[in-house]
């Protein structure tokens, strides 16, 4: 049987800001239905992988595939499977879930028919269902990540990027979003790429790669970089930090 496409393939991919090497020949890849953890802590390169992904930067090195296609070459049908959830907040905080949601569809050019159609399904899939008409800054922090979650899927990616997802959320709302993400894995078969800096959010089953100042230091599952260990202690083990410098 033929091997199936990456959902997302970056390979040999660096970039610099001046002087400051920011990534540094990074490889890795997403499989398609499958949950990669992003780890490392701030200032890794996470954010900067993401904006290359995502055409906020160009990449002048390497290649970034999505399901196959280029996004320097064919950046239209690449960012088309794309749903991304930075670490800042996106959504306008005067607008309702609806409203805000009605929004980002019309940018992607769906009907109204379908965006009634994937609104009343997301809204329900992320558990918002009685929170659709309610002003964004009303919601809570784990509730507008779930709404930003939403927004991402409207057109229907097959590839999810969060960026520190549940920065800033407490417990009960960081394994709500967590939750919702890894559902979208198991029901939608969405492929995930999850960066954080947070162990816990990561399981010994997940696929993982570990990116410390802009360079790629393991890949693998969680359980075979922690090497019959604790996933911490290898990290730390690896990028020489302190436990307060890895966020323990």
């Amino acid at each position: 049987m033929p091997v199936p496409e990456p959902a997302l393939s970056v390979r040999g991919v660096s970039h610099a800001f001046g002087r400051v090497q920011a990534l540094d020949n990074v490889s890795l890849s997403v499989a398609p239905g499958s949950f990669t953890a992003l780890l490392g802590v701030n200032g890794a390169g996470k954010t900067t992988l993401f904006s290359l992904i995502t055409r906020l930067y160009d990449n002048v090195s390497g290649e970034i595939r999505v399901f196959g296609h280029d996004v320097r070459r064919r950046p239209g049908p690449a960012l088309a499977a794309l749903g991304v959830v930075f670490q800042s907040r996106a959504l306008d905080r005067d607008l309702t879930v609806r409203q805000n949601l009605a929004y980002h569809a019309a940018l992607h050019g769906l009907t109204r028919a379908q965006t009634w159609a994937r609104t009343e399904g997301l809204v329900d899939r992320v558990g918002l269902t009685e929170q659709i008409d309610t002003p964004v800054s009303a919601l809570s922090g784990g509730q507008a990540r779930r709404a930003e979650i939403a927004r991402a899927l409207l057109h229907a990616p097959h590839l999810l990027l969060l960026d520190e997802a549940t920065v800033g959320l407490d417990v009960r709302s960081r394994r709500e979003v967590l939750g919702t993400v890894r559902e979208l894995v198991a029901e939608e078969n969405v492929g995930v790429l999850w960066a954080t800096h947070l162990f816990d959010e990561i399981a010994p089953e997940d696929d993982a790669v570990v990116l410390h100042r802009g360079r790629v230091l393991a890949t693998g599952t969680a359980r075979d970089i922690a090497r019959g260990g604790d996933l911490a202690s290898a990290f730390l083990d690896m990028t020489g930090l302190e436990p307060a410098e890895g966020r323990l």
